[in-house]
């Protein structure tokens, strides 16, 4: 065992004896190779059911990197470009003033469309037609370009009308054929979960007070325009079936090894399989738009669908990484100057709380694989 996996598997074991998590997985590649394969707890708190590497968790938005890798990989293929305007693939778009609006401000976060139904239920979430036609029906919060916003859920409707447009086939379809299978992770990374593998998912539970946290928010919060109380992260939504197998490219479900591994081919060849050019790499990794995030009202800089920099500021900044964290405690980031991708997926949803992965980064910081 090598001293990067002892540490990890050693960091996962605390978290888990002293109750802070129930179930983690974490990951590790070095110029394409997995160099930590770590995992602790369990996949089902009710049963009892071990977590293992090879066990889907839901992610939460740590998806949204998964769903702008697909379209990297299709502009790498020449099917569109990042200032093709959405409208072009996808006419009724562009009604109420969208006409503008292209698929690099879709990556950025700045379409200006932000925003849900209030009566949002969590059914209509699984619904795709719905959620689509409510975004052909949205005003824009804002002049398409000009402006920042955390698109909560519709980033993951809009990246998915775009492509299926684009390709003609829904974008879980997409991302299998083009980025999951030749990286044999297939059976790891989802957005749509087949029922043959519903089984094989962990299930994912509420941290201690998570209602009552939800319930102390302010109800006017701007947040909440973009995801409603009524879908607000819960295990109750998360381990639903009928969620867990539908469409919502906001979120994804994956194993940590597996989004390395992905984000370990965006940086170059792993096996054999490179997603996208040097190049192309440059590009989507450059910051794109800076600004305030209307939503959150933290100042935001953003490259073409990632986070720039450590998706979570605590473990350091880095201006040569990018990723994706999400509201679970879950995150990745690939550091294009070290070769570097580190993954943590987790089953306790614990909103804005990352120790899991702040303390696997420390330990790859500190390693010989940080140079």
């Amino acid at each position: 065992m090598s001293d990067i996996q002892k540490l990890v598997q050693e960091a996962l074991d605390q978290l888990v004896e002293s109750g802070a998590e129930t179930g983690l997985q974490a990951a590790v590649y070095h110029d394409g190779a997995l160099v930590a394969d770590a995992v602790a707890g369990v996949a089902d708190p009710e049963t009892g059911r071990r977590l293992a590497s090879d066990t889907p968790i839901f992610s939460t938005s740590m998806g949204k990197g998964v769903a702008a890798t697909v379209v990297h990989v299709l502009v790498e293929r020449g099917v569109l470009g990042y200032d093709t305007r959405v409208a072009e693939l996808w006419p009724e778009f562009a009604a109420h003033g969208k006409d503008a609006a292209t698929v690099r401000h879709v990556l950025t976060h700045s379409a200006g469309v932000p925003g849900v139904p209030a009566d949002l239920k969590p059914e209509d979430l699984s619904d795709w037609q719905k959620m689509v036609s409510d975004i052909e029906d949205a005003e824009p919060w804002w002049e398409p370009g000009t402006k920042t916003g955390y698109h909560t859920l519709t980033f993951g409707y809009l990246v998915g009308e775009i492509v299926r447009r684009a390709t003609g086939k829904p974008i879980s379809q997409v991302l299998r054929e083009e980025v999951a299978a030749p990286l044999g992770i297939a059976d790891e990374l989802y957005f749509a979960v087949p029922e043959s593998r519903l089984a094989d998912v962990a299930r994912l539970e509420d941290m201690p007070g998570a209602a009552e946290m939800a319930a102390s928010m302010p109800a006017d919060l701007p947040m909440f325009k973009t995801a409603p109380l009524s879908v607000a992260p819960s295990a109750e939504l998360y381990n639903r079936p009928s969620f867990l197998t539908a469409d919502v490219p906001a979120g994804g479900t994956m194993t940590a090894r597996a989004v390395a591994r992905m984000y370990a081919a965006l940086l170059g060849e792993v096996d054999g399989v490179r997603l996208i050019s040097p190049e192309r790499l440059r590009e989507v990794t450059a910051p794109a738009e800076t600004g305030q995030d209307q939503i959150f009202g933290f100042p935001a800089t953003r490259t073409l669908g990632y986070d720039f920099g450590q998706p979570i500021k605590q473990a350091g900044e880095t201006p040569t990484a990018f990723g994706f964290a999400g509201t679970n405690g879950a995150a990745v980031s690939a550091d294009t100057a070290t070769g570097t991708v580190v993954a943590v997926t987790k089953t306790r949803i614990a909103m804005g709380q990352f120790t899991a992965y702040e303390k696997v980064a420390e330990i790859v910081a500190s390693s010989a694989l940080s140079g």
